[in-house]
Order: C-alpha cells, then structure tokens, then sequence
C-alpha cells in the first residue's frame, strides 16, 4: 500500500502552482460550506463543489493544468467581482474575487 502512495504521489508533481491550487480549493470549499451552513444556501455549496471538481482534477494531473487552471480561476474571479459590485459587501464576495485574482496572478507568473 505504502508503494502505491508514494507512486502516486510522485505523479502528482507538487510545485508551488499546485500548492496554490490545492489552498484555494480548500478555501473554495470551504465558503461554499459556510453560505450553506450559515445561510442554508445549497446553490454555494453545489458552485464551490462543481469548481473545485475540475480544479481538483488539474492538481492530480488528470486535466491539462494550464490552460483550465487560469480559465476557471479567471471565470470565479469575474463572478465573485460582480457579485461584490452589486452587493457591496468584502464578505464573502469580496475577499473571494480578491483572492481569486490573487490566485490567478500567481498562478500565470509561476508558469
């Protein structure tokens, strides 16, 4: 078992783009379980989850990691901005959008 691990763990190539991306799914995640526990909202919980699925896919290398990556981190920071322009609140909107830039940015200068 240990063998099998450590085989797949050296498919999955950890560079720092990867670590980026795995904190940021984890964050991702963890909004969309925090709209639903807090708000009951089952619409955060099911987009966090139908994003972080392909993201997760391009960590562990089963989809090309460039371009999706960037495409689907530049769609989440297009729509966590306009949900903070018209609702004018940093929480969550905000800070999502500023991290999902953040992300992005990084993301391209790591490339």
């Amino acid at each position: 078992m240990c063998a099998r691990i450590e085989g797949c763990l050296a498919i999955m190539a950890l560079t720092p783009s990867v670590i980026v991306l795995w904190v940021y799914i984890v964050l991702l995640l963890g909004g969309g379980l925090m709209g639903f526990l807090k708000a009951g909202s089952k619409i955060s919980l099911i987009t966090s989850a139908a994003f972080a699925l392909p993201l997760v896919l391009c960590a562990i290398s089963v989809i090309p990691l460039y371009p999706v990556a960037p495409i689907l981190l530049g769609l989440l920071a297009a729509v966590f901005c306009v949900r903070y322009a018209r609702g004018k609140k940093f929480m969550p909107s905000g800070l999502m959008g500023l991290l999902s830039i953040v992300v992005l940015a990084v993301f391209l200068l790591l490339r």
